[in-house]
């Protein structure tokens, strides 16, 4: 497979910094949201008029062996664990940027049957 030196040159900056992301350190799959939920009880201020929602409650989500798992983070813990998945997002979006260059090489041989 040959590629053009534009292309290459993406290439090379995109695994340049797929290396250096993966030098500092782990990366955690899943992913995290962050929610305010009402209780249901009544006369809880949640259920006041403006509500005051119960939270922010943050959940880690995941697939282990095809189930989904799912886990709730203290403040400490999401305070100490949320690098770890910002690190996953910044690699996913590399690979994504990697994956869409492979698929317009594809794309573009001009070998295909149009």
């Amino acid at each position: 497979m040959k590629l053009d030196a534009k292309t290459r040159a993406e290439v090379g900056r995109l695994v340049a910094e797929i290396a250096r992301i993966a030098a500092d350190g782990p990366a955690a799959p899943g992913t995290v949201i962050s929610r305010n939920m009402r209780c249901g009880k009544p006369g809880c201020r949640c259920s006041e008029d403006p509500p005051r929602y119960h939270g922010p409650y943050r959940s880690w989500t995941r697939k282990i062996g095809n189930k989904t798992v799912t886990r709730y983070f203290s403040e400490e813990q999401f305070a100490d664990y949320e690098p770890l998945f910002e690190t996953a997002r910044r690699l996913r979006a590399l690979i994504d940027e990697l994956e869409a260059i492979g698929l317009n090489v594809i794309e573009s041989d001009s070998r295909w049957k149009r």
